[in-house]
């Protein structure tokens, strides 16, 4: 098991090498045996494992396992009195099976059932198994090792041993070459038990009970095939001997190969998960705390100061995490208590507390392993998946039912995976994790790869849901309750249902939403106003409207929402989720039209929903995020600074709710760059700037590719380097950008509703690049995106305006480039197009963009054509654009130079001297805020005003105007770089 997976910079301060003795194999040829039998004790000829039994020596031989005192006392009670009584009746069984996960403590129980039948001088002879041991990992010296034990606690038995084992040297071979080991067992243990019972004189060793023989770990035995066969040849030989005095106590996990065997009426069993109460973990950690604490200067004068170390809440916090693995709470003790050396961790306990409650119980090679096994079955990835994402834990036939598929199709794959769940002999017992960490592993794509459980499998569980209310409705029109002999999917479907729908939200395929839809439709027709119907139609109505981009779909899930939230339809059964998709589909209103009481609406909606869910609520982080979501969008309307700020705290509240190795912690670390990227956008605070790059980076590295959720951090941290690239010039920022806003197209195919961003992204890094390098097969590339992504929204996308402007954009450059003609008309058609369908949502800058691109392009045609009419359209459109952007929006300075060129044509045309007069306005005041001293262009516009002044001087001769061109040119002069020697 492996504790310190995704451990950084961890030294192992101690290294314990054991001595398995088992390991050590001892080869006798027979002739040898048969030659020197006479002269050697039983012990030379049986070559016994001696560290196999629970005589060992536990420092040396492993498992090191015992019962601290306090704990396991009820199952240890239960098993010695078992074991301590007399057989009386034939139907007593002599076999007794305890089974539980890896950690559970079983060899700790074997070895404190061992330990207290000596105590109590009852005779007792042990093999405890042990993986990877060599001959303690197989069957074959089994008999031997426990007839050996056998002559020391029961001597009577030693001639009868030596007997058997002079005429069948064969019963000693050290592998399958010799006897069967159910023929071993019986000649060398079970016969020569038997015959000394009946040897005419009474059993000492038997005065206060019966013989126990105890094997630990079976499952731990290689040889599966000859575990079945000693199980069966030990079934037959008490159903032989009904009232021998023999108990035999098996621990193991749940195996197959051993479950099939022993889950008889013969078998007493023993779930650990039945005994394994939190108490007990708690009790173990006091016992190790207690002496830890002692021992621990540091610890000490800790306590004198603070108080009691651990706290109660600390000590509650640590029993949960642990989830009953006795092995794991061993591993945390040990690493809050261990050494202060090392590098990179607090050097303290006290510190190192708070870290122990993030630790990985080291199962994650178990669950693989055992996962693997039924992988290639049918079904496997949606039963796993839906015992990792259930609300509560499903019989198999509920499991079957719930999936449409057969019972016997659900304990096919859930059969070979008993050592990792509990899988009940009933079809009406719930299927149960041995482990909670098993969820976590199956939840965290970067631990379980390809078991990973889809969160899209929240959206299956929903319809399957809802197809089973539905069949409920039909036969019990007017509502779910009151119907007998309802099966248990059906119950939990209307338990929960609106859950799954719930987690399910955003990843609802068109077609899983057209199907909610009409699924709904019919409900509410049988069973109307049902609340929970009513909101499952809202969000199929939403999410078919985030795939469409139809603005009356959201408009009618909004009407849904609301609906849903009448008081009459109270109790409501999700009212804090109900209120945060009301809000989410009315922020999206918000983004559709730019109608900003349905942002208010919606923020206000929000802020409900959070004060429903405090700390520790478990949907505390998506409020969080969505209400930081919308003022953020506040904040891009109105730049007020105090929504950004909330913005952000909200963020940071949320990544505090996900710390490592939370599957959510990307999500919450993007949401963060995300924000901080707004504000450094504002303030060009490079602090924030620099976060964002490295919360980005953890981010990445959290989602292995092709991990859709790598496309927002992706995004970010492209955006940040890009921003990096503005700032310094360096162009290693700019091509590490395009290669990341590359990768979300991979990963998000059309018709993708993400995509077009991503087209966006990558296409605005590379006409960075071809601003730079000038190099036209970069521009041939963005105008090719944009056009993809414009086919990606069709009528009446909201997000057609943008997608039309962003092509047109483009088009002109690539005019600009070579002078084409068709570009300039396209780009004309774009944006007229772009007009008609309004005022893109929420953002006037974006408008501003589509008026500016078509002033300049009719400018740029009336230098083509010279139609004064394309001039006249011109003017008003780059005015228009102004309006839009007033001084000092960064935007501004592109509609202004456009405006100014403009109207100087319109002067030459017209010579009416206002259009001079404005032309000489809007130039100085681009030198004035845009280009000033330093800026690339500021020589240029010098010039173009120096000329715009000439030509106000010739026609009104202003005398003031040439002091004004003599001083514009002496700048210029001053600024441009020295003419270099012919």
């Amino acid at each position: 098991m492996n504790f310190f997976e995704r451990s950084r910079d961890t030294r192992i301060e101690q290294l314990n090498a054991y001595q398995v003795e088992g390991g050590l194999r001892i080869h006798a040829a027979h002739a040898q045996v048969n030659v020197n039998a006479d002269q050697m004790s039983l012990f030379q000829l049986l070559r016994p494992i001696t560290d196999a039994s629970h005589t060992r020596d536990r420092k040396q031989s492993p498992p090191d396992s015992a019962c601290l005192p306090g704990t396991r006392l009820e199952v240890v009670r239960n098993v010695n009195t078992w074991a301590s009584s007399n057989v009386t009746t034939q139907m007593e069984p002599h076999i007794r099976w305890t089974h539980g996960y890896a950690g559970s403590g079983k060899s700790a129980i074997s070895q404190e059932v061992c330990d207290k039948s000596e105590r109590e001088g009852r005779p007792v002879i042990s093999f405890f198994f042990f993986r990877n041991a060599g001959d303690r990992s197989k069957i074959w010296r089994l008999a031997a090792t426990l007839a050996s034990q056998m002559t020391a606690v029961i001597p009577e038995t030693e001639p009868l041993i030596r007997a058997a084992v002079t005429s069948n040297p064969d019963l000693l071979s050290p592998c399958e070459a010799g006897f069967p080991i159910g023929a071993r067992v019986q000649r060398l243990v079970y016969a020569p038990f038997k015959a000394a019972l009946h040897g005419g004189s009474k059993v000492k060793a038997l005065a206060r009970g019966p013989l126990l023989i105890v094997l630990d770990g079976l499952d731990e035995c290689d040889n599966k095939h000859e575990v079945q066969e000693l199980i069966d040849s030990m079934l037959l030989f008490f159903n032989e001997n009904p009232l021998i005095p023999l108990r035999v106590f098996i621990t193991s996990r749940v195996e197959q190969h051993i479950q099939s065997r022993l889950n008889v009426p013969e078998v007493q069993l023993d779930n650990l998960v039945d005994h394994c109460t939190n108490d007990d973990i708690a009790t173990f950690l006091q016992v190790l705390f207690e002496d830890g604490c002692r021992r621990d200067p540091v610890v000490q004068a800790y306590i004198q100061q603070h108080g009691e170390w651990p706290t109660p809440s600390d000590k509650r916090k640590l029993v949960e995490h642990i989830g009953g693995s006795f092995i794991f709470a061993s591993a945390v003790f040990k690493f809050i208590m261990g050494s202060t050396s090392v590098d990179g961790l607090p050097t303290t306990p006290v510190h190192r507390l708070p870290l122990a409650l993030q630790m990985n119980p080291g199962l994650d090679g178990l669950y693989a392993q055992t996962l693997a096994r039924s992988e290639h079955l049918p079904h496997f990835p949606h039963i796993i998946s839906t015992i990792a994402l259930l609300e509560a834990p499903l019989p198999t036939s509920g499991i079957a039912e719930l999936l449409g598929i057969d019972t016997y199709e659900v304990i096919n794959v859930l059969v070979n995976l008993q050592a990792i769940t509990q899988v009940p002999g009933t079809d009406d017992m719930p299927v149960t994790l041995c482990h909670t960490s098993l969820r976590d592993f199956l939840t965290t794509q970067s631990r379980s790869i390809r078991f990973f459980a889809q969160p899209s499998h929240h959206v299956r569980l929903f319809l399957r849901c809802l197809e089973c209310k539905l069949k409920l409705c039909r036969r019990n029109p007017g509502s779910f309750h009151g119907f007998e002999g309802r099966t248990s999917a059906v119950d939990y479907a209307l338990g929960y249902s609106t859950a799954h729908l719930n987690r399910g939200e955003g990843l609802f395929e068109l077609s899983e939403s057209n199907s909610t839809v009409q699924l709904c439709r019919e409900a509410l027709g049988l069973c109307p106003g049902t609340p929970a119907l009513i909101l499952a139609l809202a969000n199929a109505t939403w999410s078919r409207a985030i795939h469409t981009g139809s603005l009356a779909e959201l408009k009618e899930a909004i009407v849904l929402y609301r609906e849903g939230l009448r008081p009459e339809s109270s109790p409501h059964p999700a009212l804090s989720w109900s209120l945060s998709n009301l809000g989410g589909a009315l922020l999206d209103c918000y983004r559709h039209n730019g109608t900003m009481s349905n942002l208010e609406e919606a923020i206000s909606l929000l802020r409900q929903a959070l004060s429903l869910r405090p700390a520790p609520h478990r949907d505390r982080f998506s409020s969080l995020s969505n209400l930081s979501n919308a003022l953020l969008d506040r904040y891009r309307r109105t730049r007020i600074i105090g929504d950004l700020n909330e913005a952000i705290s909200l963020s940071q509240e949320a990544l505090e709710l996900r710390p490592p190795p939370h599957p959510d912690r990307s999500l919450a670390l993007n949401n963060l760059c995300h924000v901080l990227l707004v504000r450094y956008s504002c303030k060009r605070n490079m602090t924030d700037h620099e976060e964002v790059i490295s919360l980005c980076r953890e981010a990445l590295e959290l989602f292995p590719s092709p991990h859709p959720g790598r496309t927002f951090p992706l995004y970010d941290l492209g955006r940040a380097l890009q921003d990096r690239y503005d700032r310094t010039g360096n162009i290693a920022d700019l091509e590490e950008a395009i290669l990341l806003y590359r990768e979300p197209l991979e990963i998000l195919p059309p018709p993708h509703p993400g995509r077009p961003a991503s087209l966006y992204n990558l296409s605005n890094a590379l006409l960075d690049r071809y601003k730079l390098t000038r190099t036209i097969a970069d521009l041939e590339e963005v105008i090719s995106l944009h056009r993809e992504a414009l086919k990606l929204r069709p009528p009446p996308h909201p997000g057609r305006s943008h997608s039309l402007e962003n092509l047109a954009t483009t088009l002109l450059y690539r005019y600009q480039r070579t002078g084409a003609i068709a570009d300039l008309e396209e780009a004309i058609l774009l944006c007229r197009e772009a007009l008609k369908l309004g005022p893109s949502s929420h953002s006037n800058c974006s408008h501003a963009q589509t008026l500016n691109n078509l002033g300049e392009a009719l400018m740029y045609r009336y230098f083509h054509t010279e139609s004064v009419a394309d001039l006249d359209e011109a003017v008003p459109r780059l005015r228009e654009a102004l309006a839009l952007l007033p001084s000092p929006h960064p935007g501004r300075p592109g509609p202004l130079g456009s405006l100014v060129i403009s109207l100087e044509a319109m002067y030459d045309e017209h010579r009416e001297l206002s259009h001079l007069q404005e032309a000489i306005d809007h130039c100085r005041e681009l030198l004035a805020y845009y280009h000033g001293v330093g800026h690339k262009d500021r020589v240029e516009w010098l010039g173009l005003l120096a000329s715009l002044l000439q030509m106000r001087f010739e026609a009104t001769g202003q005398e003031e105007d040439l002091a004004d061109i003599a001083k514009l040119k002496e700048e210029a002069n001053q600024l441009s770089p020295p003419s270099s020697p012919t």
